[in-house]
């Protein structure tokens, strides 16, 4: 049988420890193309390059695999750049995305390059996993996430998803403890609360450093932070249709004299 074809792409570079870790995973499974940033992209969300030119261009980070690019763009770029550029307008079988450097649950989606990279690949009708960390230590361990990356896209190589749908999976950080197994979960309801840190340089001008704390007010048992906080895989289906349909009765309402 013909092995699938798997787009892998990330947003803390191409040559980061976490894609290591999903190229690995991957290859066994299928034939790998890696289309992934030159530089680190974290916190670029859904952006895309409009404004310079893009570049891509072959790389030798994976020999092993069948394809190997790096480019200038953002994530979505690189999905972008991998159908329509590499491929020639021939989509993968599954994309999949990170495994990010740090978390990626709650709100943090909205800001992820991780999963923008997944969710460009549901928005062209491909499954699509991105796969975060829930450790920032420089020292990170992936290792143990690599069962866990094999059974989720074995499952949606086998399986598919529903359309426009992609996964936000999230492991919780290495511990003596084994992974307690997998949840499927919701997005909790939690915020960054944003603090700007002001500094001066040697010139004596002022600039702004961004800081905070994550605050979760959501005490739900079936969300992704409840998952991660006792050790499971929390696995969220994401879509990018951002309409709020519950509203749209309460508009019509509300709004009916200027409609």
């Amino acid at each position: 049988m013909k092995r699938p074809l798997i787009l892998v792409s990330n947003d803390d570079g191409i040559t980061a420890k976490g894609i290591r870790t999903l190229v690995e995973a991957a290859a066994e499974l299928g034939d790998v193309l890696v289309v992934a940033p030159n530089s680190p992209q974290s916190g670029m969300g859904h952006a895309i390059t409009i404004h310079s030119p893009l570049k891509i261009y072959a790389s030798d980070v994976f020999p092993q695999v069948q394809g190997c690019y790096e480019s200038s763009g953002t994530p979505a770029d690189c999905v972008k750049l991998a159908k329509y550029y590499v491929l020639k307008g021939t989509p993968p079988d599954l994309v999949v995305s990170g495994v990010n450097h740090g978390s990626n649950t709650s709100i943090s989606i909205l800001y992820s390059g991780t999963m923008s990279a997944a969710i460009e690949g549901a928005i062209e009708g491909v499954p699509a996993i991105g796969f975060s960390l829930c450790d920032y230590g420089k020292d990170a361990d992936f290792s143990h996430t690599i069962p866990y990356i094999k059974k989720v896209m074995a499952q949606v190589l086998e399986k598919g998803l529903p359309k426009g749908v992609a996964l936000n999976v999230n492991f919780p950080k290495k511990q003596e403890q084994a992974i307690q197994g997998i949840k499927i979960c919701r997005q909790a309801i939690a915020r960054w609360q944003e603090v700007f840190d002001e500094r001066q340089d040697p010139y004596g001008r002022s600039y702004l450093w961004l800081a905070g704390s994550f605050v979760n007010h959501d005490k739900g048992n079936d969300t992704d932070e409840w998952a991660i906080a006792n050790n499971y895989v929390s696995v969220v289906p994401c879509v990018f249709d951002l309409t709020a349909h519950h509203a749209i009765a309460t508009l019509n309402e509300g709004w009916e004299k200027i409609l």
